[in-house]
Order: structure tokens, then sequence, then C-alpha cells
């Protein structure tokens, strides 16, 4: 049997994971396994079936053109939808093209093997890729109502061995993609088997603040890591937050090497409450004041399907403009980096609009 594995043409930094771990799996069945990214000419592979993934919802639209240009091109193929997007919206797929398979959350037989990175050579986005990407554990403790992993992932659970068997050969990095890496039974273990590896590590999903303590910041202290990310999205988190840079900061950790992401444009509709443009300022001032880089994330409901739309009741389109246009001219890569020319301007704000402003206010 051949399977054709698709990733949509969508905006990704990272290479599809979901499929090159149904490629291994695939294979450990005796079938041929072809990836592709976007709409492809096929040669010398006819596919008895199609497996599309999806990201988020509001880059459906990929996802439509890869169904629609696979099926006419092999319409005697059966077609199955995964990722995301299809696990939120699987009716929304299904009233478009009832003729497809939609597979809701994680496929857990293919979840237990190593992703296949050879298969990234033949695709010139991925061909030159060399991190070895990880989950050592899958779901999170917390329910954030804005987080769709409690959704998609099932109960909290250590997925992975002995780390170094999951190293790909020749990778230089390993990238982490636990949602809740601290909340796991056995992070222990797993954070002194990623310091043997000697490899760079980057928790890239974030760490829980809430979950930091000395011994926990005296081995991240002693890994080889770039940076460390955590969140600030609620006031509540305040003070664990500070427990938590300053733990790190005592161990060693650069405090430019913090980045704390920092939420804003939500709102809760079932229980009517959100962050203010003024909350929002305070957030990032009082990250600003820690040394710390802040990075913020606008909110995108979970079933969004136009990406930077979505307008919280608490917000104007003008306020969300501001914050935009500043993360441009005076943030860096999106980011608000502890420089004192930034402090200062912070510091010196009476507002949310003097703080975010790229000209005087009056």
């Amino acid at each position: 049997m051949n399977i054709l594995l698709v990733e949509p043409d969508y905006y990704t930094r990272y290479p599809p994971l979901g499929l090159m771990k149904l490629a291994s799996y695939h294979r450990s069945r005796g079938q041929k396994v072809k990836l592709v990214r976007g709409k492809q000419d096929i040669y010398n592979f006819n596919p008895d079936k199609i497996e599309i993934t999806s990201l988020f919802s509001y880059a459906w639209k990929p996802v439509h053109e890869a169904i629609e240009y696979y099926h006419n091109l092999f319409p005697n193929a059966k077609i199955r939808i995964g990722g995301i997007y299809a696990s939120l919206m699987p009716e929304r797929i299904k009233s478009f093209y009832p003729f497809v398979d939609v597979h809701i959350g994680l496929f857990e037989e293919a979840d237990k093997y190593l992703p296949a990175y050879d298969i990234l050579k033949d695709v010139n986005k991925w061909k030159n890729w060399n991190s070895t990407i990880l989950f050592t554990s899958r779901w999170c403790l917390r329910k954030c109502p804005f987080c769709m992993v409690p959704k998609i992932e099932g109960k909290i659970r250590t997925v992975i061995g002995n780390i170094e068997e999951q190293v790909f050969p020749d990778h230089k990095e390993l990238i982490l993609w636990d949602n809740n890496f601290f909340a796991a039974p056995e992070w222990k273990r797993v954070t002194l088997e990623l310091k043997e590896t000697g490899l760079s590590i980057d928790f890239n999903q974030g760490l829980d603040a809430r979950l930091i303590n000395d011994e926990k910041a005296n081995i991240l202290a002693e890994l080889r890591i770039q940076s460390i990310r955590m969140a600030y999205d609620i006031p509540s988190e305040k003070e664990s937050l500070i427990k938590a840079v300053d733990m790190l900061h005592n161990y060693g950790i650069n405090k430019r090497k913090i980045f704390i992401y920092c939420l804003y444009n939500f709102y809760d509709d079932e229980g009517r409450i959100g962050d203010t443009p003024e909350d929002f300022f305070e957030r990032i001032k009082f990250i600003s004041d820690l040394g710390c880089v802040s990075y913020p994330m606008r909110y995108e409901p979970l079933l969004s399907l136009e990406k930077n739309k979505y307008i919280s009741p608490l917000w104007t389109k003008d306020e969300l403009e501001y914050v935009a246009k500043a993360r441009r001219v005076i943030g860096f890569g999106g980011a608000f980096p502890p420089y004192k020319g930034l402090v200062n301007k912070l510091n010196n704000a009476q507002n949310f609009k003097e703080a975010f402003s790229l000209y005087p206010t009056n």
C-alpha cells in the first residue's frame, strides 16, 4: 500500500511531526510513504491513501486546497484529515468534503513511534532540518480557557523512554514540545537524561512558573538552554513569576534569557472576564522591571477562521494596532527586551496609550 503524507502550505517554523510519526507507523506495516508540502505534481507514486495534517483553525484554507487538489489528482485514494483544525472542527470539514475521514485527537498508535526524519529530505522547506523534536509527556494539568491541549491530548502521562534513543543521528538540538514539562510524573529522570545528551535544549512550549522550585531551577541551570520561556497571562500569576525568575537568576541564568509570554485581547464569554489594555500595560511594565523579555501573544479563539480578526469587548481595534506597531518598531522580533530606553518609556508612561504610542501623547 502507498501512503501519501501531505503538509498543507501554511506558515510554520517546524516540520510536521505527526506525519513523520505516521511515516514510521506505516513503514512498520510494510507500507510505502511519501511526504509532500502544498500542491505538488506526483510522479511514480500512486497512493492508495492520503493523510493530510492541519494546524490552527485560522489556517484552514491551505488544508481545503490540499484536499481538493489531491482528491482531483487521485480520485480513488482514501483521504483522512488529522491535526488541530480537524480535531476542533470536524463537522465543518465533513460539510465541505463528505468523502473524507476526519481523525479527532492524537493517533495514539502512531504517537509511540520515532519520527521518520529522512522523509524531510524530499521537501525543500525541511531538507536541511537538523533538530530532534520530542514530546516527553502529553497533556497539562491546567485548564486554561484559551488552550486546546486538554481537548486533544487526554490525561497527563510520560510518553517516551530513554532520551538518548530518541535523538536522530547528527542532530545538534533537542526541541521539547511538552505542554507542561514539570507537571509530568517523570520530569526528573527526563531532565537528567537531557543533560547527559550534551545537546542544546529548547523547552519550546514554555515552562510553568508555578511549578519552578530550587531543585528544578538548579537542574535547568545545568542544561544547555538558549532561553527559558514562561507565561504571565493573568495577574494572579505574578507572585509565582517573581519567585521563579529569582530562583533561576540565583542559579546563574541571565534574566535576559528569560522570555515571558503575555497574553492579550483575551475574553472568556462564559466567565465574562478578560484582560484590558491597562492590565496588559502593567504586566509588560512589570516584566520589563524584572529585567526579562516580554513577548506579547494576541489571543485567537480556538475556532477562529481568520487570524487577527477577533477583538475582545474589552479592547478596541485601535488599541490592538498600538501593540502591533510597537512590536514592529520599538520591539525586537515581536518581543520587548529590557533595553534601557524601552524600560524608561514604560516606567514614564501614565497609561497604555503613552506606553505603546510611537509618538508623544498630550
